[in-house]
């Protein structure tokens, strides 16, 4: 089986396509997506519906996202300012809706809602942001601090020296322009949906373990 981790697409539906072309994911692959599956591009619902039916013929794992989070405030607590304020304008104008009218598919919500906080293998931890850099994976994992997987930045800088990890995290949530490759830290996020105005950026980046093979697709309209 091959296991494969993919970055933040942020409603790049075309990159994405493009990227799963490359893949060529068999039924025996499991892919992981790090999740920001919404906000800031031109097609979130493409997106998710595109990921759904993905689903039925390869095994999945979708994470959380510090978006998917920020929707989730914004349905069911009704905080529109920072979803907005970060994209969300763009995910409600792929389903045709505005500020005062929400009406998200009942498939894709529950989509959302059964994303995952991490997902933990023998050798590596698959995470959205990260985790706190100076204490054990076992340690941040225990505290079950939602903040950190969705929202953390302080490991992006470390050398692998200054990780007191015991496995490799595996991450997206910070763009950077090109992957981050150590042995206790991958990040994935290339910054695909700022292709159109930040040139260092605009990739979406996938990752074949064990051999750590990564794959990258320029980002389409």
């Amino acid at each position: 089986m091959g296991l494969v981790a993919i970055g933040d697409i942020h409603g790049c539906r075309r990159s994405l396509k493009a990227l799963l072309k490359k893949l060529d994911p068999k039924a025996k692959d499991h892919l992981v997506f790090i999740g920001d599956y919404v906000d800031r591009g031109p097609d979130s619902r493409g997106v998710i519906e595109d990921l759904i039916e993905l689903s039925k013929d390869v095994e999945c794992t979708f994470l959380r996202g510090n978006h998917e989070a920020l929707l989730l405030g914004y349905v069911d607590r009704g905080d529109f300012e920072t979803f907005l304020h970060n994209g969300g304008h763009q995910t409600l104008s792929s389903y045709g809706m505005d500020v005062g009218n929400l009406f998200f598919p009942d498939t894709h919500m529950q989509f959302i809602r059964e994303t995952k906080l991490y997902l933990e293998t023998r050798d590596a931890v698959f995470v959205h942001a990260g985790l706190r850099p100076g204490i054990t994976v076992a340690e941040n994992l225990a505290r079950g601090d939602e903040m950190i997987y969705l929202w953390e930045r302080s490991h992006i800088r470390c050398s692998n020296e200054e990780l007191a990890w015991e496995k490799t995290v595996v991450c997206g949530h910070t763009p950077v322009v090109r992957p981050i490759n150590l042995p206790k830290l991958i990040n994935i996020d290339t910054g695909c949906v700022f292709g159109p105005r930040r040139p260092e950026f605009g990739r979406l980046t996938a990752v074949r373990f064990p051999e750590r093979h990564f794959v990258s697709v320029d980002y389409s309209e």
